[in-house]
């Protein structure tokens, strides 16, 4: 294709969205016209199902539940009466968030907040991290730090670095069941640390949560500082514009308003039911084309932006729990999926674009691209070129040189990083998701896989609590066999052995002997 030739495919392709000064090329994808035209009759399923799911359809019947993530940011639209409850949420945030402000809502042990701590796990934490690292400014309202894992270092890394702030921080709990292990043991780790500094943690404590969990009827019977409900309709990867998401980006002064109506505002762009003027659609034509509507390439995501970096994090949860499905809607073995990982431009330049251009092309790229560089005027580095020219060109650099040799590339191009855009490409991608499951007809919806991974995990650790009971009660050291024979568990003999090697590595009162070469060999011993 000629440069001509190409300038003409980029001008047919390119979408652009004025109020919100949005780009969406997908030019550098190798699709023609009439792919396109073969692709239509599905992408017409694919908004008539994204039609039913707005106005209240079972999107997910593994648990009964409607999908209505896009109420929280048109609560006009919600069925049942709904949208009364998300405007009453709304203003119930920021007349909180203006209380913790003013000094009104204070702890026990100091005059205002000045930290937030925010306690969650997947879709309860990956959606704040990314908007509090793309929006909070240079002297943000509060700080944050967030527990986002059950490593116990990562723990103590975070509460010893707030240290003496904590009498004046703010705790966010995050869960929707309130038995989510891992938010569970940030909970109690962080309520122990607050005892032992004699701090008050109910003064502290907030609690985003359904009504009626184990987290609601904690935070009931300890009093906490206040609750924000979670709704039953709202999946985790979608939950950012619920309190979730808006309760912590209020509180560190981010204009949460405005990123409801960025996401309105594409929503709006995305139900047109028509190919070409539908962005999400476009996204949605791009993927299936690249990996040949079986997710055959991974999605590498490269924001040309520091402030975007946790967005490929992000998309990692939003994409990879929506498609990567086992079954398809009709209960064929598919084995649906997209693969994201992602890095920063021109971090990249320097990290992985040697195999991106001559490596195994297994992949898409996806650049994010913001025009503007900065508040404020930039210095010259060289004659006539700034930093910011210098970013640009490696944007544009990377994305010719890895057409030019096969490698495809979508670019999505805003003006600047503010809550209106970010509020607009969280939209997109939760449109671009749902369109591409329809094409590939699986549930987006629900997450079977997840939810055995929890189950293996708590079965882990009942064979653990048989495992110290059986070596507690032993008079004598016993091999990892017997240990085995005893707990029922021959066929786990290898979990039995990294249990124990891992409670011998804590000091949990067991004691590890023999050759560690030679797993088989050890006896294990209570002391």
């Amino acid at each position: 294709m000629t440069a001509l030739e190409l300038w003409q495919r980029y001008e047919d392709w390119l979408y652009y969205h004025e109020s919100l000064d949005l780009y969406v090329d997908i030019s550098r994808v190798g699709f023609d016209r009439a792919f396109a035209e073969q692709l239509k009759p599905r992408f017409a399923k694919a908004f008539e199902d994204m039609a039913a799911l707005e106005a209240g359809a079972i999107a997910n019947p593994d648990e009964d539940r409607m999908v209505g993530h896009y109420w929280l940011r048109d609560p006009d639209l919600a069925p049942d009466g709904l949208g009364e409850e998300i405007k009453t949420v709304l203003n119930d945030i920021e007349d909180f968030v203006e209380k913790v402000h003013a000094g009104t809502i204070q702890p026990a042990e100091a005059d205002r907040f000045t930290n937030i701590l925010s306690v969650g796990i997947g879709g309860s934490a990956l959606g704040p991290e990314f908007v509090s690292e793309a929006l909070a400014s240079e002297a943000p309202r509060m700080g944050i730090d967030f527990l986002d894992n059950t490593d116990p270092a990562g723990i103590d890394l975070v509460l010893d670095r707030l240290g003496d702030r904590l009498k004046s921080t703010l705790v966010l709990i995050t869960t929707k069941s309130g038995g989510t292990p891992e938010t569970r043991n940030g909970m109690l780790e962080v309520k122990h640390r607050f005892e032992v500094l004699g701090l008050d943690f109910p003064s502290h404590a907030v609690a985003i949560t359904m009504i009626g969990s184990k987290m609601d009827e904690l935070e009931r019977m300890e009093g906490w500082l206040a609750e924000f409900p979670m709704f039953d309709w709202v999946g985790g990867r979608t939950s950012e514009m619920s309190a979730v998401g808006l309760l912590s980006a209020s509180l560190l002064g981010i204009d949460i308003r405005g990123m409801l109506a960025g996401a309105k505002e594409m929503d709006a762009a995305t139900r047109i039911p028509k190919l070409d003027d539908n962005p999400a659609a476009l996204l949605a034509m791009a993927w299936y084309y690249s990996g040949n509507g079986k997710g055959e390439k991974d999605m590498v995501m490269l924001p040309y932006k520091d402030s975007l970096l946790l967005f490929s994090r992000y998309l990692q949860q939003l994409v990879m729990e929506s498609l990567g499905k086992e079954k398809d809607l009709d209960g064929n073995l598919v084995h649906q999926g997209i693969a994201v990982y992602g890095n920063k431009g021109s971090t990249d330049q320097h990290a992985y674009v040697q195999q991106l251009r001559e490596g195994v092309p297994n992949f898409f790229v996806t650049f994010i691209e913001v025009l503007k560089d900065r508040q404020g005027d930039s210095i010259e580095v060289e004659t006539d070129a700034t930093s910011g020219d210098f970013l640009s060109g490696f944007l544009q650099g990377t994305r010719a040189a890895l057409y030019d040799n096969g490698r495809e590339s979508i670019t999505i191009t805003i003006n600047e990083v503010t809550p209106r855009t970010v509020g607009a490409l969280i939209a997109l991608y939760e449109r671009a998701v749902g369109l591409y499951a329809s094409l590939v007809n699986i549930n987006a919806y629900h997450q079977p896989g997840v939810e055995a991974g929890k189950k293996a995990a708590a079965s882990v650790l009942t064979l653990q609590r048989q495992v110290l009971q059986i070596i507690r009660a032993a008079d004598q050291p016993l091999s990892l066999q017997a240990v085995a024979e005893k707990a029922d568990a021959i066929d786990q003999i290898e979990m039995v052995y990294k249990i124990v090697r891992h409670l011998a590595a804590n000091d949990r009162g067991i004691t590890l002997q023999g050759d560690r070469h030679q797993p088989s060999s050890l006896t294990v011993s209570a002391g």
